[in-house]
């Protein structure tokens, strides 16, 4: 199966793998199974970490495109059909962040399945989000 992670599953799988749920892990962690991580994440852990919302001590994240390939990670750019349609995700009135919409988006239009602990990201299901943890 083909899966992509989101952000913080993608980070948490390089740095902090106890906080990944065993489903997830296994997941991840299996020869079966394509992961990819976005150009997106990449993205908005860099705005992220120039605001102060992410911190990471003595890691430089412009290795991080690297430490994705090195675990053996696919990274997908977001595509122009992709970019242009966003439009026709429903914006939801709890959710409006626009990193975790951009992932949610590519997810539907590459049926992919989407790993990821955000609660919020259930009521996109509706919408055809494939989603896991």
């Amino acid at each position: 199966m083909i899966f992509l992670l989101d952000t913080h599953t993608f980070i948490w799988s390089l740095l902090k793998t106890i906080n990944l749920g065993k489903n997830a892990k296994e997941i991840i962690y299996s020869r079966k199974n394509k992961i990819c991580v976005s150009a997106v994440s990449f993205w908005e852990i860099s705005i992220k970490t120039k605001l102060d919302k992410f911190l990471f001590q003595n890691i430089d994240i412009n290795k991080f495109p690297q430490y994705a390939r090195d675990m053996g990670f696919n990274i997908i750019d977001m595509q122009e059909t992709e970019s242009i349609s966003f439009h026709e995700l429903p914006l939801k009135a709890d959710h409006k962040d626009p990193f975790d919409r951009m992932l949610i988006w590519q997810a539907i239009t590459k049926n992919m399945t989407l790993i990821s602990k955000d609660e919020k990201f259930e009521q996109y299901k509706q919408n055809g989000l494939k989603l896991v943890w």
